[in-house]
């Protein structure tokens, strides 16, 4: 049912998600010999979880639009809603933990983006399994699937890092604030008056 020109595109994401799929397990494995992280426990535990998610909806919302047909909907809100579920959990499980507000608000901001691209996801499932002739929406899944890897890139990278890489944070840094403890950004002025 996915037109040929959107097949190429689930095809290449697919095997995208795949493969950091299976980068993200390899690092899992060589990194829990490590210290732990200097964050709180369940800030880890969502950072890896988001990046694992992320990666397998991109595969599973690819791989099984391209299955001869099926509707691209039934995935895409399968998963949506899978999403959704998933960063209700994340939030209660931040929200619980012993992180600093700080640390807190900055893991929320990325969940809410998650929980952008999974309602994305399950909008336009919706939508296509109404209308299984309109384009739009399958484009705007293959943006949310494409947004998917890269959220879970920066996830991973976060975990693996254990430092936020965020935009601001990298801004801040950029212009002369050094990391705190807690992985923002601090004043490097204070650092070099402190040696």
């Amino acid at each position: 049912m996915v037109p040929g020109i959107y097949r190429d595109l689930f095809t290449a994401v697919a095997a995208t998600a795949g493969s950091l799929t299976g980068l993200l397990f390899v690092a899992l494995s060589v990194g829990s010999g490590r210290p732990p992280a200097a964050g709180p426990p369940a800030i880890q535990q969502v950072r890896a979880a988001a990046a694992l998610l992320a990666f397998s909806n991109a595969m599973a919302v690819s791989l099984f639009s391209i299955v001869p047909g099926t509707n691209p909907g039934y995935p895409a809100a399968t998963l949506g809603v899978i999403g959704i579920l998933f960063t209700a959990a994340a939030i209660r499980s931040i929200r619980a933990s012993q992180a600093t507000e700080r640390q807190q608000l900055r893991q929320l901001e990325l969940i809410m983006l998650l929980l952008l691209i999974f309602g994305t996801e399950l909008v336009c499932g919706i939508i296509i399994l109404a209308d299984p002739h309109r384009s739009i929406p399958l484009q705007v899944i293959g943006y949310a699937l494409v947004t998917s890897i890269i959220v879970g890139i920066a996830r991973a990278w976060e975990f693996v890092g254990q430092r936020n890489t965020g935009l601001l944070t990298s801004l801040a840094v950029l212009t002369g604030h050094a990391p705190g403890p807690d992985g923002e950004p601090g004043d490097r002025r204070a650092d070099e008056r402190d040696e």
